[in-house]
């Protein structure tokens, strides 16, 4: 008799509606990945560098389109896969029966951000099981982020084990040379100009922090959500997005970006269409339902994520930053945590949007590549470690 199928346990698992903070604190509501799952990594290479040479928007746009190539196929056959935005790429847990599919739709996406950007997207997979063998965790559980908004949150160190793995060279996946299925970019949306945070004296805070110690990760963790919220307050209004902040950039520019990760080329008819759907777009935001989905919009912010380390997206005075600054260098100084942390004056966002009831996802970064410079920092206190890690 073959074994039950773990297609749906993602999808399954129950939803828990409570603070972060004790999320963590409770092993129960945490479930072993099964092993027959694969973990599968994209990865913007040389990310810092395109960064810094003003091609963050780009980088992001590259990472979302991953995002939107890999959920549009698990959404095909109606499984939920967890998966997390890193600014310059993105990771996924993803079934044995979708990793053939999903493989081939990012191999297609890579090759037209080589094409289109001159970029080049890394994708690589680890079997579960290899992650398990080499006596590394993944546990997960689903948190109602929002009343319309669910996020997986993440335990272990089993990502940062398979980022490196797949980041050597024999692991990265094989161009789609001989395969003609047709990419399926559908809701790949990236139409909003950079945004300032809600009030004019804010600061937006890409933020990323890690904790040496693996035994005490969910404490450590804990700990950093409960200084984050107590001096930032609540996700809801720490969010560097708002209604009032928000505007539809109709640029030929912006819009050939996007029409590029959706369509690998270019298209006048799309640019056309696309660029008279965002003029009336400006109208129609004006409208109850509009503004009813620009609500909807700012709740489904992507701007938490728990992957094996915190990654998150806040707004708030400079004071407010420099006193979470002063916690989390006391912990580096103690050994519980190392962080990379970046400072901008607006954050960009791209969408993946199915329709506009409740099937949309936005995510959001510090304008000048936020994520990818805390990232670099990170990066070198990690490397500086007695064994040398990677973020």
């Amino acid at each position: 008799m073959s074994a039950p199928s773990t297609d749906h346990f993602y999808t399954r698992l129950p939803v828990n509606n409570l603070p972060v903070s004790e999320l963590l604190m409770e092993e129960h509501l945490f479930y072993k990945v099964p092993g027959n799952w694969h973990v599968l990594i994209t990865d913007v290479k040389n990310s810092t560098a395109a960064a810094l040479n003003g091609r963050h928007q780009t980088v992001n746009l590259v990472a979302t389109g991953s995002i939107v190539a890999a959920l549009n196929v698990a959404f095909k056959d109606n499984i939920q896969v967890p998966f997390f935005f890193g600014g310059d790429g993105a990771t996924f847990i993803i079934p044995p029966s979708l990793l053939e599919p999903v493989l081939l739709a990012l191999r297609q996406h890579r090759e037209n951000t080589l094409r289109n950007f001159e970029l080049e997207l890394r994708v690589g997979h680890v079997p579960v099981e290899e992650v398990y063998a080499e006596g590394h965790e993944l546990l997960i559980s689903k948190l109602k982020a929002s009343e319309i908004f669910n996020i997986p949150v993440l335990l272990g160190d089993g990502l940062t084990f398979a980022e490196k793995k797949i980041k050597s060279a024999d692991l990265i996946a094989a161009p789609a040379t001989t395969e003609t299925e047709e990419l399926d970019m559908s809701g790949m949306h990236c139409r909003w100009d950079k945004i300032k945070p809600p009030q004019n004296d804010q600061e937006v805070v890409s933020l990323l922090v890690v904790t040496p110690t693996r035994s005490k990760q969910a404490v450590v963790f804990k700990n950093v959500m409960e200084a984050i919220d107590r001096i930032y307050g609540p996700q809801e209004q720490r969010k560097p997005i708002s209604i009032n902040r928000l505007r539809m950039l109709a640029s030929f520019k912006k819009i050939g970006a996007e029409m590029r990760v959706r369509l690998g080329g270019f298209n006048p008819w799309y640019l056309l269409r696309t660029w008279m759907a965002t003029i009336i777009g400006k109208i129609y935001f004006k409208t109850g339902k509009g503004k009813k989905y620009l609500a909807s919009l700012v709740e489904m912010s992507d701007t938490l994520v728990i992957d094996g380390k915190i990654n998150t997206v806040i707004t708030g005075s400079g004071k407010q930053r420099e006193e979470l600054q002063q916690i989390l260098e006391k912990m580096e100084k103690e050994g519980q945590v190392l962080f990379g942390l970046h400072v901008s004056n607006e954050s960009v966002m791209s969408c993946y949007v199915r329709n506009m009831n409740d099937q949309h996802i936005h995510f959001v970064d510090g304008a000048d590549g936020g994520y990818t410079k805390a990232a670099g920092v990170l990066k070198k206190k990690l490397a500086a470690l007695p064994v040398a890690g990677g973020a």
